[in-house]
């Protein structure tokens, strides 16, 4: 086994506490204390990544994330937090910028059944406004990561269409692409076959 640091797998923590959703069912943050937990995860328990926010939520959001991105600034790790942005023509990635962020999570479909049924979309289409995000996001400095909402979902009932998204947005920008059990249907060894199914794929 090759123990070369430099090209070892290495396993990030991404903390999600701080974004709305489900994560934190009927749990609500003042901005200070979303600031406070924040400095908590990075300096105290040194987490690798911290996902803060869904982009355009509300006045209050963008607030708590302007104070969190003005620390981090300054104390050096502002590259570690992240805000998910969605496929919206560049509205989320402004509100980003607005908040002095450098790094949007961007959701797209993963899997054919969300975006036929939600979006409304071919995949043609998808990729296409996909890449357009990434390429607004290039223009102003503002790295991508690329959420596959629904991949567990898309890997297993449509892997074609997870394939082809994928093999038409591997060239762009992109640092991570992101494959999330959005449903809750994986198991250790499902999650296992899936990965691997994706990284004999893409051994980059």
């Amino acid at each position: 086994m090759n123990q070369n640091p430099s090209t070892m797998p290495m396993i990030e923590i991404m903390d999600t506490t701080l974004r709305d959703g489900e994560q934190t069912n009927g749990v609500s943050f003042t901005a200070h204390e979303k600031k406070n937990i924040a400095r908590l995860l990075v300096k105290e328990l040194n987490v690798d990544r911290l996902e803060i926010a869904s982009a355009r939520v509300s006045d209050g959001e963008l607030e708590a994330v302007r104070r969190i991105a003005q620390w981090a600034n300054e104390a050096g790790c502002l590259d570690r937090f992240e805000v998910l942005g969605f496929v919206d023509g560049g509205r989320s990635l402004a509100w980003i910028r607005d908040a002095g962020c450098r790094t949007m999570n961007l959701l797209c479909k993963g899997s054919l059944r969300h975006l036929t049924e939600q979006l409304r979309r071919t995949p043609e289409q998808h990729a296409a406004d996909i890449a357009e995000e990434v390429r607004r996001a290039e223009e102003v400095g503002v790295t991508v990561n690329l959420y596959l909402e629904d991949w567990s979902n898309g890997i297993n009932d449509s892997p074609d269409y997870v394939f082809a998204l994928v093999d038409a947005l591997r060239h762009l920008p992109i640092r991570r692409f992101m494959l999330p059990d959005t449903l809750g249907v994986l198991n250790p060894e499902t999650t296992f076959e899936f990965c691997r199914r994706m990284t004999e794929r893409y051994p980059e």
